[in-house]
């Protein structure tokens, strides 16, 4: 890569953050928020391609994740409302008066908390655009069983390269990923246990949200006040965000306000990889018309 990312840690909300920030010397921010059981080292290929084009990225690790602290008490604060509150604590550290707004899945969501200011008014007037990656404000809740189920039950491998396996079967819907992304997407989402094992680098009490907070993604009063522009991709095989879903968002919210743009992804399922032209420049050309 080009771009070199800069690795950070602060605390928010009580809680240590880990992020990477690329494109530090350049005024427009975006904030690229990673998915349920992923870290912010996902966004590597839209923080290059955001950096090449005048933009500071800021890809944090939620807690759980990543290089992140883990929450104690994950009942409490593995949810958007605390997701939201570290978010608006982050803007604050990083002297981020506005920035866009890229999240996928649960990125998405907590974009979706944050962009409409019920729950923090302070923050609606700080997103200037918000990018969904296969997200929506209600999501399937088969899909949701099944994310529950995977997540919650990481398994160990010996190997690393056993480990790659179960990814790249698991993330299948992502889409299309090289080798080397399939390396790195492993490298960067592993820890080994006591044993000597590797598992996937989470917290797997992080599906408490399901559980303490079960309509937690269930967000279409936070939708509906939203009132800047929102891109939203659709992986066109995605087994969580389901068409009628995106047919709801097109009447309501934004999409009644003309303010949405739907982008249908074609190969992908849940979520895209945001890795390659197709979905890069999209939602750079979206970013750079909402500035």
């Amino acid at each position: 890569m080009n771009a070199a990312p800069v690795s950070r840690y602060l605390t928010c909300a009580g809680r240590e953050i880990h992020l990477t920030e690329w494109g530090a010397e350049h005024s427009n921010t975006v904030v690229a928020w990673h998915g349920l059981a992923r870290t912010g080292r996902d966004m590597d290929e839209l923080a290059e391609h955001l950096c090449e084009r005048g933009y500071r990225v800021i890809c944090p690790d939620t807690p759980g994740r990543g290089l992140s602290q883990w929450s104690p008490l994950p009942a409490q604060e593995y949810c958007l409302a605390f997701y939201a509150r570290l978010a608006q604590e982050l803007f604050d550290q990083l002297g981020i008066e506005r920035a866009h707004w890229v999240g996928t899945s649960m990125g998405g969501a907590i974009g979706t908390v944050c962009a409409a200011g019920l729950l923090l008014p302070g923050m609606a007037r700080r997103i200037q655009s918000l990018t969904l990656n296969d997200n929506a404000p209600e999501l399937a809740q088969s899909a949701i069983a099944r994310i529950r189920a995977y997540a919650g039950s990481p398994p160990a491998f010996d190997t690393m390269l056993e480990l790659e396996a179960f990814f790249r079967q698991v993330y299948k819907p992502y889409g299309w990923l090289s080798a080397a992304q399939w390396r790195r997407l492993t490298e960067t989402s592993t820890r080994r246990l006591p044993d000597g094992r590797v598992t996937p680098h989470y917290d797997p009490a992080m599906v408490q949200q399901f559980i303490s907070h079960p309509n937690d993604y269930l967000i279409w009063d936070h939708y509906d006040a939203i009132r800047i522009p929102v891109l939203c991709l659709h992986g066109v095989e995605s087994d969580l965000v389901l068409p009628e879903t995106i047919r709801a968002m097109q009447a309501r919210g934004p999409g009644a306000r003309g303010l949405l743009q739907v982008l249908e992804v074609a190969g992908c399922g849940h979520a895209p990889a945001l890795n390659v032209a197709d979905q890069l420049d999209p939602i750079a050309a979206f970013i750079a018309a909402a500035d």
